[in-house]
């Protein structure tokens, strides 16, 4: 017959959850962009993750999305439409970004949306868009235009 508190005793010296290791990081599980260190007396550490990689000939439309989101907020849209726009350059940068191949009819949709919500700004039609703006809006579809 065994002895529950031996059988206890022997499960807990064999489970991994509870070994120490002092010397140095020990990873149960999948790890990506992480960083650490350790034993060190000053560390200076530095990590880009701006964004996500697009896929293979896609790197200049998410560029192009990228900026048009930094720049967008100062086009002069309308708060639903600036709202759409930014949902249609986040569909686009969700598409290219992620884990799967870029679906061709989902991206063509989304460009076209996107193309769509700045069109009141290129056209001078948005409320409050400057020359500027137009001028940005006007690159900024023609940029989209050629890239699906």
């Amino acid at each position: 017959m065994s002895d529950p508190q031996n059988d206890q005793q022997n499960d807990s010296q064999n489970d991994p959850q509870h070994v120490h290791h002092y010397r140095g990081p020990v990873i149960n599980g999948s790890v990506s962009r992480s960083q650490f260190f350790w034993d060190n007396q000053t560390v200076n550490q530095n990590q880009q993750n701006d964004a996500a990689s697009a896929a293979p000939g896609y790197e200049e439309l998410a560029a192009l999305v990228r900026d048009l989101l930094r720049q967008l907020p100062r086009a002069g849209l309308g708060e639903q439409d600036q709202e759409d726009a930014q949902a249609a350059a986040e569909e686009v940068l969700g598409e290219i970004t992620g884990p799967d191949a870029p679906e061709p009819g989902r991206l063509r949709r989304a460009v076209a949306t996107l193309r769509g919500a700045l069109a009141p700004v290129a056209t001078g039609v948005a409320a409050g868009a400057t020359a500027g703006a137009q001028q940005w809006a006007l690159t900024a579809i023609q940029g989209l235009a050629g890239v699906v």
